[in-house]
């Protein structure tokens, strides 16, 4: 039976603050703070956690090994004699944020019935362009199962930032639906991270029917204000799209196409008069898992907790839940030492409609093992990070151990 499960990154114990993601405020913002792993981590756990209770089936994938030894060696150049920039993109523990880890296209959508998965590139920034390598070795062990079909990242330059970019409208997880692909165009102080090409080059791979497959260009002034994503506008689940006014840049345009290609959405959209497009990045209102809550009382929105701070957000979340649209409930999470280093809860999941017996049971959640997996982090993550600590090899040492003792413990040591 298919079913949509939310594979959540576990937040690794490299976590740090180096301000290394441009266009990303909350990241620049927090450039230089003490930041701490292990409370970081064990956040990640209590969201899922928390989705779990709701009933959502949920998935989790591993740290990377960090720092990236091999990367610096390519660049001539180790951990400990690396320039300072180099070194915090060596440590950088941003795949954590697993909704770019890869774009997935559901078996209903695709012409060979499968589901299909491209790791994303992630070229445009150099602390998480070596990442594909270790996701798609990940990958590739979660889903090797006949079901789906892995492939490689679209080549340089074409950067490719995965599902933050991308949307999805159905009747059901389980119905063919249509695909949103969402680029930017480069210029301004910000660059566009989702290139057209890459996008197209994706859909072809993934079989997609032309006819159900859109092309819809994010707006310069959601990139320029700090939306690096499009997933930090618009959020999409179902029948619903749930959008701020700034999002595309011809907003007219793109709804009017959204709504030749699927008739039956209904678009919540949050005008820029109500929560100014610097509240929504702030509160991070659209970086939110929209979810269909299984007891059959409609949507629910797994929202940060800094939408529960930030007034005009709050009070206009309030406003629509008081009415009778789709999405019925909020439900905030702490994951504050994401938000800080630039994600949110939609940044950290990847989603995958699939059939769960189809996929590796070391990467299924329940209750136990994300007990195991707590107790792991509590013991071997680092409390705190500096910037300065990330010269030290013992500490490498340690972040490294504490990644082995994770995948020893899942029975997950051929990513060792």
């Amino acid at each position: 039976m298919l079913t949509e499960i939310n594979f959540d990154g576990i937040i690794g114990p490299s976590h740090n603050y180096a301000g290394l993601s441009r266009g990303n405020i909350a990241s620049a913002s927090h450039a230089g703070d003490v930041s701490q792993p292990r409370a970081a981590a064990l956040q990640g756990i209590e969201k899922m956690r928390h989705n779990l209770a709701l009933g959502l089936p949920q998935g989790f994938f591993m740290p990377l090994d960090r720092p990236d030894a091999p990367w610096l060696a390519q660049l001539g150049t180790s951990s400990e004699e690396a320039e300072r920039h180099l070194r915090a993109q060596a440590w950088s523990a941003s795949s954590m944020w697993a909704a770019n880890a890869a774009t997935v296209s559901p078996a209903p959508d695709s012409a060979d019935g499968k589901c299909h998965l491209t790791v994303a590139n992630l070229v445009t920034m150099p602390h998480r362009s070596h990442e594909w390598s270790g996701t798609l070795a990940q990958l590739r062990l979660a889903f090797a199962d006949p079901a789906f079909q892995v492939h490689a990242p679209v080549p340089a330059p074409f950067g490719d930032e995965g599902a933050a970019n991308h949307m999805r409208l159905c009747s059901g997880h389980d119905a063919a639906g249509v695909e949103i692909f969402v680029y930017g165009v480069g210029g301004g102080r910000f660059p566009a991270r989702q290139h057209l090409d890459a996008s197209k080059a994706i859909a072809r791979k993934h079989r997609l029917d032309p006819a159900r497959t859109l092309f819809i260009r994010q707006s310069d002034t959601a990139i320029q204000g700090g939306a690096f994503h499009n997933d930090v506008v618009a959020v999409a689940n179902e029948h619903v799209l749930f959008t701020h006014e700034t999002a595309f840049e011809d907003r007219e345009a793109a709804h009017a196409e959204i709504r030749r290609a699927f008739p039956a959405v209904e678009i919540v959209e949050v005008p820029a008069s109500a929560v100014s497009l610097a509240h929504a990045i702030r509160s991070y209102l659209f970086n939110a898992q929209l979810v269909s809550l299984p007891d059959g009382s409609g949507m629910g929105l797994v929202l940060p907790t800094e939408a529960q701070a930030t007034p005009a957000v709050w009070s206009w979340l309030e406003d629509m839940i008081a009415g009778n649209g789709p999405i019925r409930r909020l439900l905030p999470v702490d994951v504050r030492q994401s938000m800080a280093n630039g994600g949110g809860p939609a940044c950290l999941r990847l989603r995958v409609v699939a059939d769960p017996a189809t996929v590796d049971p070391r990467f299924i959640a329940d209750e136990a093992k994300l007990d195991r997996i707590a107790d792991v982090v509590a013991a071997h993550w680092p409390e705190a990070i500096a910037p300065g600590d990330l010269a030290s090899a013992a500490l490498a040492n340690d972040v490294r151990k504490a990644r082995s003792a994770l995948l020893a413990e899942l029975g997950l040591g051929e990513l060792d």
